[in-house]
This record gives C-alpha cells, sequence and structure tokens, in this order.
C-alpha cells in the first residue's frame, strides 16, 4: 500500500531549540569543544579522520557566531557582519548582529527579531520607583516606539536595541547634548529648551526624580520590558491590542485593498449581520458577521452571542477565527449603563467546588492572589468567562510562554539569576497546586466598571465564600476610563448650539455667493 503522508519540510522543535540556544548554553558547547581541542585543532591536509589533528566535529557545528561578507554603507568595501541566534528569557528568539568594516572602521550592531509578527500589537509600561529598575532588560525592534512619559520624549522606530532602561535614558541624553555649543549661539531658544530636558533626565539618571514611567509599544509585538515577579499592580503593564491597517500597511501585511465582502450566513438557517440589523439581539442565538483579522488582514468573520448570567447582567461573548493565518480570539463584552461605583469582589477557594466556579473577569478587572503572589493588571487578560481553575491556567500558560526558560524540561535559563530561578519556579508550583485544589487561596477582583463576576452557590442567600463592596473610583480610574472628561448632563444644549453655529454659517456663506454672482 503506497503511504499519501508527506513529510514536513520544517524543522521540528528540537532542530528549533538547537539553532535558538540560549548564549549560556553557547558558551559551554564552545568551552567544551576549547578543552577537547575541537574548535582550534588545526586540519592537516590528508589526515586521517581519527588523527588528533583533526576536528571531531563538523566545521558548522562549531561556529557560535557566523560571519558573512557584506557591503559597507560607508565605504562600499567589503566587510563582515557576525550573527547570533540566541534567546532572551520572559522572550522569545532574536538575532544579535554586528558589522565592522576594516578599511573606514564603520561599526554598527542592531537586533531582530527571528520569530514572526505577531498577531496582536503590544503596549508595555513600567513606572520606576528604584535604582535597581535601571537594569531591566528592554528589546526594541525596527517598528517600535518608546517614551519616557515625565521626560515628554519619544523614540520614533529605527535600529532595533537590546538593551536596559539605564542604557535607553543615557543614548537619549547623550543625543541631545550633541551639538549643544552650536544651538546655544544659532538658536538659544532650542538650546534653553533642551537644556531643561537634559537636567530633568540626568536627574532621572541619579534617582533623583521616582517615580517615572518608561512605555514601549510596538505594533509587531516583538518589543517588550523585562518583568519581575515582584511588581505589584501598576508597576509592570502589558496591553495587546488590535492593529490598525495603517499600522499592517507599515509593517508590509496588508495595504488596504482588499474589501471585506458581503455578510453570508455560515451555518444554515443562522442569523447574520444583514437580518437583525433593525432587530434586538436575542439571548442564546449565535450571530456572525464578516470582519478584517488583526493578524493578516484578510476577511474573516466574527461569531457572537449574547448569554444572560442568572443575578448578573447580559453579556456578549465574541469568537473570531481566521481560516487563512489561524488566528483564533474569545473575548468577552458586558453592556448596560457605566455604574456610579466600582466593584470589588473576594473568593475564598477552599474546596474543589470552589475552583468550578463561573468567574466572569471583564477587560477593565485587575485581579490579585495574595497567597500565590499573583497580581493581573487591567487589560492584560482581556474579558474572560470561565471558572477559577481555568482562570488560573490560563494566567500560567500565558507566563509561561514568556518566562519558558524556567524549569528543567525548559532551553535555556542561563540568564537568570539562581535566586530568580528559583522565585518563578516555587511561583509555578504554587499556582499549580492551587490549579489541583491542594492549596488555598484568595481571589480579590477590583473593577471600576462594576462589570465582572463570580458565581453565587447559595442564591438566593449570601454566599460565605464570597464578600463584595462597592467602592468609589480613583482619579486614576476615571481618566484611564476616559470618564473624567465625559460629559452625561447638558450635552445636548452644546450640540443643539454647534448644530445652529453651522445653519449660520452656511447662510453667510449662501449669502456671499448671491452676490458674487450678482
Amino acid at each position: 500500500m503506497t503511504s499519501n503522508i508527506h513529510e514536513d519540510p520544517k524543522p521540528d522543535g528540537k532542530a528549533f531549540d538547537d539553532f535558538f540556544d540560549s548564549i549560556g548554553k553557547k558558551a559551554e558547547h564552545l568551552t567544551s569543544n576549547e578543552q577537547n581541542g575541537d574548535v582550534f585543532a588545526p586540519a592537516t591536509s590528508g589526515a586521517e579522520p581519527n588523527s588528533t589533528t583533526q576536528p571531531l566535529v563538523e566545521e558548522d557545528d562549531q561556529k557560535i557566531v557566523d560571519e558573512i561578507e557584506s557591503l559597507c554603507m560607508n565605504c562600499r568595501k567589503d566587510g563582515t557582519t557576525r550573527l547570533l541566534l540566541t534567546r532572551i528569557p520572559y522572550f522569545r528568539e532574536i538575532i544579535i548582529m554586528s558589522f565592522e568594516c576594516p578599511h573606514c572602521h564603520f561599526r554598527s550592531s542592531q537586533i531582530q527579531p527571528a520569530g514572526e509578527i505577531q498577531q496582536k500589537g503590544s503596549r508595555f509600561e513600567l513606572r520606576l520607583l528604584e535604582l535597581a529598575d535601571f537594569g531591566r532588560q528592554v528589546v526594541k525592534s525596527d517598528n517600535c516606539i518608546v517614551k519616557f512619559i515625565e521626560l515628554d520624549i519619544e523614540i520614533p522606530p529605527g535600529r532595533g536595541q537590546l538593551t536596559n532602561v539605564e542604557g535607553l535614558l543615557s543614548m537619549i541624553l547623550e543625543d541631545l547634548a550633541l551639538q549643544q555649543d552650536e544651538r546655544k549661539e544659532q538658536m538659544p531658544e532650542v538650546w534653553a529648551k533642551i537644556e531643561e530636558i537634559l537636567a530633568k533626565g540626568r536627574k532621572m539618571l541619579a534617582g533623583e526624580s521616582f517615580p517615572f514611567r518608561l512605555s514601549v509599544d510596538d505594533p509587531s509585538g516583538n518589543s517588550w520590558i523585562e518583568p519581575d515577579q515582584k511588581d505589584g499592580v501598576g508597576k509592570w503593564r502589558k496591553v495587546e491590542y488590535l492593529r490598525t491597517p495603517e499600522q499592517n500597511e507599515g509593517l508590509g501585511i496588508g495595504g488596504g485593498e482588499e474589501e471585506i465582502p458581503p455578510p453570508q450566513t455560515t451555518v444554515s438557517g443562522q442569523p447574520t449581520l444583514a437580518n437583525f440589523e433593525n432587530d434586538d439581539i436575542a439571548p442564546d442565538e449565535v450571530y456572525s458577521f464578516p470582519a478584517s483579522c488583526p493578524g493578516c488582514t484578510r476577511p474573516c468573520t466574527t461569531h457572537m452571542k449574547m448569554v444572560d448570567i442568572p443575578y448578573f447582567k447580559q453579556v456578549i461573548i465574541m469568537s473570531t477565527v481566521c481560516e487563512h493565518c489561524g488566528y483564533r480570539s474569545n473575548e468577552v463584552k458586558t453592556g448596560g449603563a457605566i455604574p456610579a461605583l466600582g466593584k470589588k469582589i473576594v473568593l475564598r477557594v477552599e474546596t474543589p467546588t470552589d475552583l468550578a466556579r463561573d468567574i466572569l473577569k471583564s477587560e477593565s478587572c485587575a485581579l490579585e492572589c495574595p497567597e500565590l503572589s499573583l497580581s493581573v493588571n487591567p487589560g492584560t487578560l482581556g474579558g474572560r468567562f470561565t471558572t477559577v481553575e481555568g482562570l488560573l491556567t490560563n494566567i500560567r500558560d500565558d507566563l509561561r510562554q514568556q518566562i519558558f526558560d524556567v524549569g528543567e524540561n525548559a532551553g535555556g535559563g542561563d540568564s537568570l539569576q539562581s535566586d530568580v530561578k528559583s522565585n518563578w519556579e516555587k511561583f509555578f508550583d504554587n499556582i499549580g497546586e492551587a490549579i489541583k485544589g491542594d492549596k488555598k487561596f484568595t481571589v480579590i477582583l477590583r473593577d471600576p466598571l462594576a462589570g465582572s463576576y463570580v458565581q453565587n452557590l447559595c442564591l438566593p442567600d449570601k454566599d460565605p465564600q464570597i464578600d463584595e463592596e462597592e467602592y468609589k473610583r480613583t482619579v486614576e480610574e476615571e481618566e484611564d476610563l476616559g470618564l473624567a472628561d465625559m460629559r452625561t448632563e447638558g450635552y445636548e444644549e452644546d450640540a443643539a448650539k454647534e448644530a445652529a453655529k453651522e445653519a449660520e454659517k452656511r447662510v453667510e456663506e449662501g449669502k456671499q455667493v448671491d452676490v458674487s454672482n450678482g
């Protein structure tokens, strides 16, 4: 019988790990080869394979850094580019490149992401509170925008870098300080403004201006700020977002030429956007409407269903699947008016039954588990409607994707200090025990929009395992949600005045046209 199964030409995970091994593993491999005389032993012409002068491994296996001949963009002569394929703990695979020209001595170095463009863009924000935060690693891709918010300075997209917070800030100050003497004579006003920024930046470097914030925004999702297990709510934040058509076009993955097709019914008898535009959405009915995939910008289908949660409110569950690139997303949206107060929910998980409780964590909700040293900022996981066990599993899996160099089966971890590595291992062990029901813990949900929910098993009576408390939103929460500048009263009068002004303007323009024609 003839087999129709074809071999996959792509390398498997083991081969991929070998290419993008950590720097420590590469150094260990190089050291072992040096000790065995495998790297620098001369290859004598005509020597036997078992000769002591012949390397024991192939030449390609000995190279830790690849070298290629390339054109120098400064003097147009040949130079040398060195490539190192490695991986970064908490992040992913990268390529470190260094170029040097022996003729004009021009040098440059940069990094490039080795992986593909991510399905969503990512935005990181770090609030620096102490000098130790300056040592946080930062990966800046070619498409990344870096901002020091309090300094009001922005680094536009450009050369990729692997550095830390101190290196980024020092580089900005050094670039601003260049040609200051010329500016003082030619443009004294510009010189004075730059001097103010330099003075403020130097105070930041000296640790005299804490706290201040660093923001990294990358539409490709390949930039990153190093997290720390001790970071509390509000210090380190990651938010994933859908790219705009302009951002997709800038990344070269879509030019906006493809039009979204007209609504189609994907399942026989299933409602679509066309037949419920003028009607209310029926509960427990699945609707489908066309959308654009955020990963590849091609047309795809989004499914939507309204679910009525007893003793809570109606929520909308949305699911998008792209048949072209495999993009998948699930999201939960809560509806209704914005409440006057936020809500804090505390659940004490003590039995396996508590792990099976339904839980709705909205996009605006922050989550904490003090016993597990776990804190999740608003917007990090998006909206999730699952069980307590499922929510913990999602959090653990998302963290493992970032901190993949922790554990015996991971391919690296050499860049992690021993105490940091042991802390992460203990952290994951605690979450694993909690998921199995072997550890008691507390789940604290703080939602300024009161759109989160934990299932009450004693309805209509109060559940002894759940405490609920309403609270007044803080000024920061109001600003983050866009409620500080929102007007809910008197806006009709302003709209009427604006419409009257527009009408008067059109009348005046009409009179001017009549006069000119006359």
